[in-house]
């Protein structure tokens, strides 16, 4: 029998919080890297973890002294962290219940001592914790709390600054393409302005003003100039991006997309029991789009979908981009052999009144909101999420979202 998991009164708040983000879990260490091995030397202790918590998964983004990069929520300590407003302390977790058990405790590398302390946004939400463990119990005196508090709060303005970095990058893109744009809007006055620079000149050579001519004709030989310039500009673009276009930092395509859920949630599935595949068009495998809040919806889908399958079952990603004359549609279908659910479940989820909070087929523990947090986050981008499910025979999400034009 497992204990109720701690929950956060905002809970909703704090996942919606941590997705504006809109973080990739898997390339985040080197930016963390000096805080983190800083709070363990601030401690005194071996270990040091930087941790973000999610619907399902607390994702380690930089670790000092063990290396971590996922376990479920209900396995952390530092869920305990999140609902507090100042700092969680156990000075032996193989005499407190809640932990007593934990593989890290009994086993290999047998944790005693933790000390971690919330980081909070500028809304109030606990998105995660700095912590520090030691495999002999200590205690840490007020001064060392203090630093560490410096240090957390350290972390969360990276993590802002990220955000911005990245937001700004964007613009940059942006502008960019205005270029291209402006390349291609010009085309047109230029060509006008060429062709009535022939037209004076065909009437002036009958009429043989030399000098308007000569005129006329540097007139034209410019226009032809600044057409070809702009010609040029549009086709290196276009040969760039048909050919294998550049990702920039704020996009993925669909091969880069495949990676990075494989790298993420294949351990999830391991752990389970659980046949896990991502499947893409190659057809589409490297045309670009924007990753904005991608990886939170999706993981949310596959974390949920992990949770809900038995050992031995299947969870498959399918992924395609859909292309039509005038736009494009990222195409994500979520499906599993699991436990399925009923036409009302059904109904609650769609309404966004679903907290799933429901355990999973192993006892995993539910913490709600991952669906309502996806469903939040479709109706966000404009996209739409149909589910297909029947009790008993697994579920598939099928999720559409429009993509921004170049």
């Amino acid at each position: 029998m497992h204990q109720n998991p701690p929950i956060p009164n905002n809970e909703f708040s704090r996942v919606i919080d941590l997705s504006e983000l809109d973080l990739d879990y898997s390339n985040l260490n080197e930016r963390f890297k000096d805080l983190t091995k800083l709070a363990a030397r601030v401690a005194g202790t071996d270990i040091s973890l930087v941790n973000l918590i999610d619907s399902f998964t607390q994702w380690t983004i930089s670790c000092h002294g063990y290396q971590l990069e996922q376990m479920p929520r209900e396995d952390s300590v530092c869920q305990y962290t999140i609902m507090e407003e100042e700092q969680f302390q156990v000075l032996d977790l193989s005499l407190d219940d809640r932990f007593k058990d934990k593989p890290y405790v009994k086993n290999d590398p047998n944790f005693r001592y933790y000390f971690g302390i919330p980081l909070t946004t500028k809304k109030g939400n606990n998105i995660g914790a700095l912590c520090v463990l030691d495999k002999e119990a200590r205690a840490l005196n007020p001064e060392k709390i203090e630093l560490l508090k410096i240090i957390a709060d350290e972390i969360v303005n990276r993590l802002v600054m990220l955000q911005a970095i990245n937001s700004l990058s964007n613009e940059l893109n942006e502008a960019k393409e205005v270029k291209k744009r402006v390349a291609h809007d010009i085309r047109g006055p230029i060509g006008g302005i060429i062709g009535l620079a022939e037209l004076i000149s065909s009437q002036g050579d009958q009429n043989k003003l030399e000098e308007v001519l000569e005129f006329i004709r540097l007139i034209q030989k410019s226009g032809t100039s600044l057409l070809e310039l702009a010609d040029e500009i549009l086709n290196s673009e276009l040969k760039a991006s048909q050919k294998n276009p550049e990702l920039k930092e704020h996009e993925l395509n669909l091969l880069l997309f495949k990676d990075k859920l494989e790298k993420l949630y294949q351990p999830q599935a391991v752990n389970k029991g659980i046949n896990f595949k991502v499947n893409i068009n190659p057809d589409h495998g490297v045309a670009p789009f924007p990753k904005n809040k991608l990886l939170q919806i999706t993981g949310n889908l596959i974390s949920n979908a992990i949770k809900f399958t038995p050992a031995n079952g299947v969870v498959s990603v399918n992924l395609d981009l859909l292309v039509a004359e005038k736009s494009r549609t990222l195409h994500i279908q979520v499906s599993d052999s699991g436990v399925g659910l009923d036409k009302q479940k059904l109904e609650d989820i769609l309404s966004g009144q679903s907290a799933t909070s429901t355990d999973g087929t192993k006892g995993e523990q539910g913490y709600g909101f991952g669906l309502p947090l996806v469903k939040y986050l479709v109706d966000g981008l404009k996209g739409s999420m149909d589910i297909i499910s029947t009790p008993g025979q697994g579920t598939t999400f099928d999720i559409k979202l429009p993509v921004p034009k170049d």
